[in-house]
């Protein structure tokens, strides 16, 4: 059978390896991104770029898409591809955005005909380059199965989770609610111990066998902490965003979830002081920053 031709719309740091796992995975793959380095790195590898977004949906088959919020997911899909798109496509959204959004953007395709799934993804972006994400899709089965052979190239964990299209939002939100404890859990904690005197990295090596494990801990350590190096891979503006989602996701229904504000407050507030575009492992320096001040 022959391979579909695939789209891909945003190129960043998760989805410029996530298109060229597609990419050597056989596939003819256009892309398009709004920065000109992702354009021409995505070309170096094989890619095929296009001058606009445009071009990229009405050339794929299946169009894909890793965006960075709900108003670039609304644009794109229930503005352009809906009026441009043509029937039979099949959409793969990789982007986080609540399950509304995700409903919205299927009805809208679907009256063009156009097939949609929302698939968030988690790993961060070392998993996006050795193609061992975990994907988490909802949407009609029979539209998973026809996006399964390039899911496998992107993830290593792949779940159908239900024929709701906002299902696997529902769980990409909850796994990063769980992300913004264990950051700033990891920043505080590792405060505590070395104002204890405790060496860190022994500190990691016996918390890494014990309860107090986990793998942010493991990732905010290894790749950031103990490096004293903050280039994002995820960053504390994005988590944010996820955090204000989760807020909404639960206010929809009628929960109150007291420790999201505070959450979002502290994000927030490293945010004003300088961190937003830093990992999320920032917060740790940014604790750091809070305690020095106040020993001024």
């Amino acid at each position: 059978m022959e391979k579909p031709v695939i789209g891909f719309l945003g190129l960043g740091k998760m989805g410029l390896p996530m298109s060229l796992n597609l990419v050597r995975g056989g596939y003819e793959v256009h892309g398009f991104d709004v920065v000109e380095r992702s354009r021409e790195a995505f070309a170096r590898e094989g890619g095929l770029v296009h001058a606009s977004a445009l071009e990229v949906v009405r050339a794929a088959d299946v169009i894909c898409a890793s965006l960075p919020g709900p108003t670039e997911v609304t644009d794109v899909f229930e503005g352009m591809v809906a009026q441009e798109g043509r029937e039979h496509q099949l959409v793969i959204d990789f982007s986080t955005v609540s399950p509304q959004v995700n409903h919205r953007v299927a009805e809208a395709l679907s009256r063009k005909g156009i097939e949609y799934l929302g698939a968030p993804v988690s790993g961060g972006v070392e998993r996006a380059v050795d193609g061992s994400l975990t994907v988490m899709v909802g949407g009609p089965k029979s539209s998973f199965e026809r996006a399964k052979p390039l899911l496998d190239l992107i993830g290593q964990n792949v779940f159908h989770i239900s024929e709701d299209v906002g299902a696997g939002s529902v769980v990409k939100l909850v796994n990063n609610y769980f992300i913004g404890y264990y950051t700033l859990a990891v920043a505080e904690a590792l405060t505590l111990a070395g104002e204890m005197g405790m060496d860190l990295e022994q500190l990691f090596s016996i918390l890494n066998v014990s309860y107090g494990q986990s793998r942010i801990y493991e990732r905010n350590w290894k790749l950031f902490i103990s490096q004293d190096a903050y280039e994002p891979g995820f960053t504390t503006r994005l988590l944010i965003k996820d955090l204000h989602l989760a807020k909404d996701m639960a206010a929809a229904k009628g929960l109150d979830l007291p420790m999201t504000d505070v959450l979002i407050q502290m994000y927030e507030r490293a945010a004003e002081h300088g961190y937003a575009d830093l990992d999320m492992a920032a917060m740790y320096r940014y604790i750091q920053d809070v305690k020095n001040a106040k020993r001024a």
